[in-house]
């Protein structure tokens, strides 16, 4: 069995059924997305390799993929080799900084390990298949791409979409831009000649993109295509998803810590409890509801919840126990900071012989941005030195202030960094 069926009873449940329970479903471009899903298809999602990291907005979409899985279907992960060579302007004020082939395929490699995580990949039925569209574009000789699929595309259509248009008021948009969306509706395309697909999904800012492929589908051979989009993800405050203090939150350890990524959802807004649990989490929606309607304690065991769960889902079981019981410790009454997952660096005594500012560790620790910002926080009161306030901002750190072999600097209620001197 299943584990779609586990979770959500005997019987299997529908794809667009669990994305709509679970506040997952934007847009569709079919009236009758529910009745294409009843049956198994092949559906794909891409994403831009333009970093060697995805960012937990990235989580979206890969949660798309598991449910597809789950209920059934056949997910195709496809990774712009080609693509991020030109550049998505969906939800861009600028032209991003061009990459090249080199840090596109590693790229490409890595956020398909970090996929990997979540979703099986394999030669079975369901089982994930990773496609590059480099495979199929690199090729592709200009003037065959044109004559093949120009004819079906209108340019005063073009200028109508989103992502287009707000550049064009922006500043305009180059020419390398303005093609994207003819090769990545290429790539829809492409799939569904050589592997039946028959179903894009991505996020909402996909959607003119994902329109203009199935069109492209059924204009060059009268394909019946189908396209569906996830919503942005924002906080109840209106503020960022994915940023914290220290920047965006990534789903490499080595971009951001497991304990810090943890710390991103156990810190989680009241007001965004359950959205979260419903976008991030495989726990069944009435699950979610018992955990979150009374609020209170209640609720901040479920964001303890959400937190654990999250980070195991891209961290493994072990990472989000040790994540969670250092977390405990270092803001429960014993504030004990040593466990191995709180973030930490070496200090060497000779560096504290003559007093390191306080302002200057905070900034090493990251969690200032400079001397300024840390300036600032001391002297609003939201800095201790282990768990004494500090309220001057010339505060120096020497050795006298190394307790148990280590220094350590909180930030708020909520960041903490030990460093460790020897």
């Amino acid at each position: 069995m299943r584990l779609g069926h586990i979770l959500y009873g005997l019987r299997p449940m529908n794809l667009f059924e669990i994305l709509s329970i679970r506040g997952l479903v934007a847009q569709s471009t079919d009236s009758e997305m529910r009745a294409r899903l009843a049956t198994p298809v092949t559906a794909y999602i891409g994403f831009d390799p333009t970093a060697d990291s995805l960012h937990v907005g990235s989580l979206v979409p890969i949660m798309g993929l598991h449910w597809l899985q789950e209920c059934g279907h056949k997910p195709l992960v496809l990774v712009g080799g080609a693509t991020g060579l030109v550049g998505d302007p969906s939800g861009k004020s600028a032209m991003r900084q061009m990459l090249t082939r080199e840090q596109i395929d590693a790229n490409a490699q890595a956020i398909a390990a970090q996929i990997g995580r979540v979703v099986r990949f394999g030669k079975g039925p369901t089982d994930a298949e990773l496609v590059n569209n480099a495979d199929w574009l690199i090729g592709k000789g200009w003037i065959d791409l044109l004559r093949e699929v120009g004819p079906h595309f209108s340019v005063n259509r073009m200028l109508s979409m989103d992502s287009v248009k707000g550049r064009m008021e922006a500043g305009g948009i180059s020419f390398l831009e303005f093609n994207y969306m003819v090769m990545q509706a290429y790539d829809f395309l492409q799939l569904f000649r050589d592997r039946g697909c028959t179903v894009q999904m991505g996020g909402q800012d996909q959607w003119g993109n994902i329109v203009m492929g199935l069109e492209l589908g059924r204009r060059s051979i009268d394909a019946d295509l189908a396209g569906l989009t996830f919503p942005l993800v924002t906080k109840a405050d209106g503020a960022k998803f994915g940023k914290s203090e220290a920047g965006n939150i990534w789903l490499s350890a080595e971009r951001t810590p497991v304990f810090d990524f943890y710390q991103f959802w156990r810190n989680s807004a009241d007001a965004d409890v359950r959205r979260f649990l419903g976008f991030f989490t495989i726990i069944p929606m009435a699950d979610v509801d018992a955990m979150t309607h009374d609020g209170g304690s209640t609720l901040n065991q479920a964001k303890e919840v959400l937190a654990h769960a999250v980070t195991t889902l891209v961290h493994g079981a072990a990472a989000a126990d040790q994540a969670r019981h250092d977390a405990r410790a270092a803001f429960g009454a014993a504030h004990d900071v040593h466990g191995d997952s709180i973030p930490h660096a070496p200090l060497a005594t000779a560096e504290l012989a003559a007093g390191i500012p306080l302002k200057a560790l905070l900034v090493k620790a990251g969690l200032c941005a400079s001397n300024g910002e840390a300036q600032r926080l001391i002297a609003g009161g939201g800095v201790r030195l282990h768990d004494a306030a500090i309220a001057d901002a010339q505060r120096s750190v020497t050795p006298a202030d190394v307790l148990d072999g280590c220094v350590v600097v909180r930030a708020g209620k909520k960041r903490v960094f030990r460093f460790d001197v020897g």
